[in-house]
């Protein structure tokens, strides 16, 4: 396959002449800085806060780099997985002109993000296995489909899809194939970012958002040759990832013991929620999942979901999405509120703890 990264991206975008920060302009270390127009008195909250971030977070890049295994120059990082997938739809896609295909049911901000860009959505449901539909994707690409979306493991349906069918994909499409790995630490399944090497218009996104526990920060993370790193740098904005973030992004990528700890015990609550729930009458599905939640089938999903919220307990409601009638999408709590949980769905339909 003969893939040229300038026959994808936007005209516009390959003439762009990329904003310039101060701190583009210089690196390094230095003992006064007046070059950014910041106020040199500090802030009324510390001193720390009144500089600019480092445009291009690269103590955050250095520490993914040795934990991925990637080069920095390979990684991007965003506000967010959300603004890795928006940066991609406005370098590669041509508003009004070109297209992308996505596999519902899956993550919205695909197609919310096509919405905003005016860029064509062609959809290949997953078949009821909630596996790719190899045919229908073929019949759906053209000259213009410049991004095939593939979420592994998807949301909210829990599962990995198959690698062969991801690499079937990667070998016979010319435009980029974004794999978003969000769940991936969840999962037994191998991450596609050392394929990297091999497809050079593979995009993987990932996230410390899930397990690594930052949902708070906003660190989305984005893998792909270096052509594709060198688009999205000249589209972000000059400081797209706040300073606190970063430095607190860096503190946490040094305890990876502790977070692979954390995710032995989320899997372990995640089986064990399962079985429960699996044992109650009027649960119609537990779908198996490689992520932090379930994705439950029941009867009058809705009315359950209604219940919960009167318990104070929120779980997603994902009775309206294809594929996923009657189903509930629940995240995977501490033990306490998974106790909690199971209680009041016991409760609702007429049992005792004891007897689910």
């Amino acid at each position: 396959m003969s893939f040229d990264i300038k026959k994808l991206v936007r005209p516009n975008i390959e003439k762009l002449k990329p904003y310039s920060s101060a701190k583009d302009e210089f690196s390094g270390e230095a003992k006064i800085l007046l070059d950014a127009n910041e106020n040199s008195l500090g802030s009324p909250l510390t001193t720390w806060y009144n500089r600019y971030p480092d445009p291009m977070q690269m103590k955050i890049k250095d520490k993914l780099s040795f934990i991925k295994k990637v080069p920095a120059t390979q990684i991007f990082i965003g506000n967010g997985s959300d603004e890795c997938i928006d940066l991609l739809y406005r370098s590669f896609c041509e508003p009004g002109k070109d297209n992308v295909i996505i596999c519902p049911p899956t993550y919205g901000m695909y197609e919310v993000s096509a919405n905003i860009n005016n860029v064509e959505i062609r959809t290949a449901p997953l078949l009821p296995d909630f596996q790719l539909n190899m045919a229908h994707i073929e019949q759906l690409v053209d000259a213009q489909t410049k991004i095939i979306w593939i979420c592994s493991p998807n949301n909210p349906t829990g599962n990995s899809l198959h690698v062969l069918d991801i690499e079937m994909v990667l070998n016979n499409f010319n435009g980029l194939v974004v794999v978003d790995e969000a769940y991936i630490n969840f999962s037994q399944q191998k991450s596609f970012i050392q394929s990297l090497v091999d497809y050079p218009n593979l995009v993987v996104l990932q996230t410390l958002s899930k397990a690594w526990g930052l949902a708070g920060l906003r660190i989305g993370i984005c893998f792909a040759n270096e052509p594709v790193i060198e688009y999205l740098n000249k589209v972000k904005p000059p400081y797209n990832i706040n300073i606190a973030s970063q430095q607190l992004a860096i503190k946490a990528l040094e305890e990876v013991g502790q977070v692979n700890d954390m995710i032995q015990h989320l899997v372990e609550m995640r089986e064990a929620l399962a079985e429960v729930l699996l044992s109650m009458p009027g649960i119609l599905q537990v779908y198996p999942s490689d992520t932090n939640f379930l994705l439950v089938k029941v009867q009058n999903a809705t009315q359950l979901y209604q219940y919960l919220l009167t318990q104070g307990i929120v779980v997603r409601d994902r009775s309206n999405v294809e594929f996923c009638e009657d189903c509930l999408r629940i995240t995977i709590g501490t033990e306490s509120e998974n106790t909690h949980l199971v209680d009041a769905i016991a409760q609702w339909l007429g049992i005792t703890p004891d007897n689910a």
